[in-house]
């Protein structure tokens, strides 16, 4: 659902420039909030060391699977947004920033959406998606019973709404700054028909992307906190509350576990998105999109103008000195990922940064019942006043004398 230049006028898109830097603004204070909330409990210096390599690489993996192309009908396919699978991994905030990550390189490296267009494309693809699919995953949390099944249940819906969402989104924005007159009507029952087809793939790729990562590491989805229970323990016949296990200086030592564990995650999922992209996008759909589709039928295509980076070696998702067909398309696959995964850790280590660094006061208690580094490091001198220890020495002194 890449909008190219020309099919909106500058003045709209200049508008919806504005409103997704407005987003975007808001999206990175959020994303502070989000990152501390997916901190281990009591770990304040973590500081988000894992959760922004984790949303860099959930920005990756949305660039792969976006190269997926999968028919949705005759002559029509369908990809990924991911909107609503990175708003439940990551967070809402975290997700609208990781698919605005992924359309700035994919108008910049690859001339797939256009550059005056940009703003239209990070809020109808990064910002409705998240927003629609987050808000409707919510409410199904709290309905329906505790557990991962539900979560992945939930996760599912809400990839299949927000991308129809999207469309009715696109739709709005066409309204309002077309340039081709096309009667709305047809539109908005074209888009929003074809995408629903294409919700479904996006569902059940979210679905499953989800459910794979509760299975293995539960604690870094930020849809699924508060997903386990309390151990609970038969006492006279009754289930009470197992007691918390006393604090005990090998905590540290078991707490590396995780640490290895999510890097083994953030590996294999880098893996798995150069493969998608390197290989398996070699076996995509060359069928039009559902935009581009709709856009051919109805007429409103020929407004479109050439993309400003349509020189790009990288233009298309090929690499232009190399005639090969598969290495070309792998090898531009392969390096959009690995530009996806860096600019989109950086920004999310910028925020860490942002949230760790200074005088941000209420940022350093981002980890709730935590205390701050500050309070820590004060506690000691209370605790090492010398001044009470230190009178026995007198009183020895007369003994020693006689």
């Amino acid at each position: 659902m890449h909008v190219p230049d020309g099919f909106i006028n500058a003045p709209v898109s200049a508008a919806a420039g504005a409103l997704a830097a407005g987003a975007i603004a808001v999206c990175l204070r959020g994303a502070r909030r989000e990152q501390a909330a997916l901190s281990p409990a009591g770990a304040v210096a973590d500081g988000g060391e894992r959760t922004a390599p984790l949303a860099g690489l959930v920005a990756a993996f949305i660039f792969a699977v976006q190269m997926l192309n999968f028919p949705v009908a005759a002559g029509t396919s369908g990809h990924l947004l991911g909107g609503a699978l990175a708003a439940i991994l990551v967070g809402p905030c975290t997700g609208v920033l990781c698919v605005a990550v992924v359309l700035l390189m994919q108008g910049l490296l690859f001339a797939d959406g256009g550059l005056t267009a940009l703003g239209v494309n990070v809020l109808v693809m990064a910002v409705v998606t998240t927003v629609v699919g987050y808000a409707v995953f919510r409410g199904l949390v709290k309905v329906l019973p505790r557990g991962r099944r539900s979560v992945t249940a939930a996760a599912f819906t809400a990839a299949l709404v927000s991308v129809p969402a999207a469309a009715a989104a696109f739709t709005l924005v066409y309204a309002v700054g077309g340039t081709t007159d096309v009667p709305l009507g047809k539109v908005a029952t074209a888009m929003i028909g074809v995408h629903v087809l294409i919700g479904v793939g996006e569902a059940a790729i979210t679905a499953l992307t989800v459910g794979a990562v509760i299975a293995v590491r539960p604690d870094l989805v930020y849809g699924a906190r508060g997903l386990t229970v309390p151990l609970k323990l038969r006492v006279g016949g009754e289930l009470v509350d197992a007691p918390a296990a006393p604090a005990t200086r090998a905590a540290p030592a078991a707490s590396a576990s995780p640490a290895r564990s999510h890097r083994t995650l953030w590996a294999a999922g880098l893996l798995a998105s150069l493969v998608l992209a390197g290989f398996v996008s070699f076996y995509a759909s060359t069928d039009p999109d559902g935009l581009e589709k709709v856009a051919a039928d109805k007429g409103f295509d020929k407004g479109e103008k050439e993309h400003a980076a349509a020189d790009s070696p990288l233009a298309d998702y090929g690499v232009g000195d190399i005639a090969d067909t598969r290495l070309s398309g792998g090898l531009a696959g392969v390096i959009g990922v690995g530009v996806t995964v860096v600019a989109g850790s950086a920004v999310f280590w910028a925020v860490r940064r942002r949230r760790t660094g200074g005088d941000d006061g209420p940022a350093s208690t981002a980890v709730e019942g935590t205390p701050t580094p500050r309070a820590v490091g004060a506690e000691p001198a209370p605790r090492a006043e010398p001044a009470p220890r230190a009178e026995p020495a007198p009183r020895t002194q007369p003994a020693e004398d006689a």
